[in-house]
């Protein structure tokens, strides 16, 4: 999911998939409910179940999709170049952004210029970075999912996989990047849902709204045990297992289930996405702007402390309905023609501009 690959828009007449577009939209506001759902957990147990259910799918199908549109060819100059401008820049920007506004309304944030660790959703620009600058090297092995499994679950043993750069999160979620590339890689495994004409069969619908359904209810009724056995820092991706109290030796395991289960979530997702063009395809070209732009309006919100103060099923529902509009209100076209400078920057003043030989 990059700035180039979700935000040009194109004419209907182009090749662009609507699944994926449908996939896209769906993923980020998915993204945005966990995140507006969050200070509501605490005293709120179907706030926490609903909280639960989301995170075991929502980062996990962005990840893939991003990995689906990575190229493991060796990097061409215009490659690099849009990497600059798809990721690079736009993390600077926001970054310097936010450091900026936690100065200004946080008086414990000293004003540093930290671009190292990356604030609130931003390290998902870092780690799609790194992801493309490796996904070359892993693609020249044998078994590149199997070693990015592998990767994550050895990283979560390592106390140097920190916030730096987010490498905590780049190595656990790196087995759903690869995963992403592995299946249009292996086209033959993919086609079978992701062709817009060619329509997943109501059985294995129901199968996948029936795994989801029962996941639902597992998450709501089980909600004492997911929360004595943290499964909520199992489910970030993003911490050492002893930094959370699992310092046993068999820790690691617990993050293969937890992969386990957010690829059988995530493919049940996957499998109820729409193929045909829907009201909000077209919004799925948005999801770069949605995803920079909506912790914007979160913020304050979660900052206000009220949320914390109004836990129940009322306001649980209410934040669900904010979060859509907020997808909604970042999809329209012009909030891509006034934010474009920042989260499409062209930054063509860098670059060298290379001119047809006379």
């Amino acid at each position: 999911m990059t700035a180039a690959e979700t935000t040009r828009h194109t004419p209907p007449k182009t090749k662009r998939t609507p699944f994926w577009d449908n996939a896209r939209w769906i993923a980020v506001t998915l993204v945005i409910m966990g995140h507006a759902t969050l200070k509501l957990i605490a005293a709120s147990d179907v706030a926490y179940a609903f909280y639960l259910f989301v995170y075991t799918f929502q980062v996990p199908v962005l990840v893939l999709v991003s990995g689906y549109f990575a190229k493991a060819d060796p990097p061409s100059g215009r490659q690099l170049k849009r990497l600059l401008t798809d990721v690079v820049i736009p993390y600077l920007i926001f970054q310097s952004i936010w450091i900026v506004i936690q100065w200004a309304v946080e008086p414990k944030h000293p004003f540093t210029l930290d671009y190292t660790s990356a604030k609130w959703t931003l390290w998902f620009l870092i780690a799609l970075a790194i992801w493309r600058m490796v996904l070359p090297y892993l693609a020249m092995l044998k078994f590149p999912f199997l070693i990015s499994v592998l990767i994550s679950f050895v990283s979560g043993y390592a106390s140097s996989a920190d916030d730096t750069l987010s490498l905590a999160r780049v190595a656990a979620l790196l087995p759903f990047f690869v995963l992403g590339w592995e299946l249009r890689r292996r086209s033959q495994y993919a086609r079978w849902w992701i062709a817009a004409r060619q329509g997943v069969v109501w059985p294995v619908r129901a199968v996948a709204a029936a795994i989801l359904v029962t996941a639902g209810v597992t998450m709501y009724f089980g909600i004492d045990a997911w929360r004595d056995l943290l499964v909520r820092r199992f489910l970030l991706f993003d911490e050492e297992y002893s930094s959370f109290g699992y310092d046993q030796w068999w820790a690691g395991f617990l993050r293969l289930l937890v992969i386990a289960l957010a690829l059988v979530m995530t493919f049940s997702v996957l499998v109820l996405v729409p193929r045909r063009h829907t009201f909000f395809t077209e919004w799925g070209s948005a999801t770069m702007y949605i995803y920079l732009l909506h912790t914007f309006f979160l913020y304050p919100i979660r900052e206000s402390g009220w949320l914390e103060d109004h836990s129940n099923v009322p306001v649980l529902a209410g934040t669900v309905l904010l979060s859509i509009g907020i997808a909604v209100l970042l999809s329209q076209r012009f909030i891509r023609r006034v934010f474009r400078p920042l989260v499409e920057p062209r930054a063509k003043w860098l670059f060298h501009q290379h001119r047809a030989p006379a």
